[in-house]
């Protein structure tokens, strides 16, 4: 068996995906590949069938590899996926012609350190942090040590830049090309009155930034750390570091894609 023909089929549960997982499967093995279920370091490709949730889904389940992957769009928005199922034909004839280019993006981590441990959290597109009381919380933001903001608010919510066209923009945030490596830091519903004073709008960081989040007061050291939607609750939180991870994550693209042209058809 060649390690360079094994390729790993991820889909969900729902018919089209089912179908489509099916169909390209047989169509792989006539083409002499060996479709696997299960991931390991010989697989060289990945590809996701499904909606975008399904796609973060199978880079959280695999650990965020290094192995190239691709999207087929069974879902509704389908940012990150690359193709339908009509198209899979031509992207087979592309992919084995070598007629492809790789993009490159690096997920988020937060260290979270409580007074017991630390631990660590990776996120695609975006770290929330929020109160665990679904109250105002009031942070101590710094940036590479510089305290730039005390906020009070529902939280914060710090995103990559491909990360820039989900939470982050549904929350006022700026949509970011995926070419540039950078933070974004926007105020979730920040309050500016006489006695509180918040940044209303988004902070575009270098790629080397370390934000530091502290709780302002003891009382309110129990925060939920949202990682893509997937909460973690913990209590006892001293302090919460946040900056790109060591991970990088490798996207097929194919000639056709282009980042300007999705975000008009998805979003404008």
């Amino acid at each position: 068996m060649e390690s360079t023909k094994i390729i790993n089929i991820v889909h969900n549960n729902e018919k089209l995906s089912v179908d489509t997982a099916y169909n390209l499967k047989n169509k792989l093995i006539s083409l002499g590949y060996t479709v696997s279920n299960i991931f390991n370091d010989a697989v060289q490709l990945i590809i996701c069938i499904g909606g975008d949730g399904t796609f973060l889904r199978a880079l959280r389940n695999h650990n965020f590899p290094s192995t190239p992957i691709i999207g087929i769009n069974t879902g509704h928005l389908g940012f990150f996926t690359e193709i339908t199922p009509k198209e899979i034909d031509s992207f087979l004839l592309k992919y084995m012609s070598k007629d492809y280019t790789i993009q490159e993006f690096i997920p988020i981590k937060a260290n979270i350190s409580t007074r017991e441990n630390c631990i660590d959290v990776i996120g695609i597109n975006e770290i929330v942090i929020k109160s665990n009381k679904s109250s105002t919380i009031h942070l101590d933001i710094y940036v590479n040590n510089n305290l730039i903001q005390r906020f009070s608010g529902d939280g914060i919510l710090i995103s990559t830049s491909t990360g820039s066209t989900a939470y982050n923009y549904s929350a006022g945030g700026s949509i970011v090309d995926p070419s540039l490596n950078v933070l974004q830091i926007t105020p979730l519903a920040p309050i500016n009155t006489n006695v509180y004073r918040s940044f209303t709008s988004s902070i575009i960081l270098p790629s080397d930034a370390i934000i530091k989040v502290n709780p302002e007061y003891r009382f309110e050291d129990s925060l939920v750390i949202v990682s893509d939607g997937l909460e973690h609750r913990y209590n006892s939180i001293m302090q919460v570091d946040i900056s790109l991870s060591e991970y990088k994550i490798n996207m097929v693209r194919l000639e056709s894609y282009e980042f300007w042209s999705r975000v008009t058809s998805k979003f404008l």
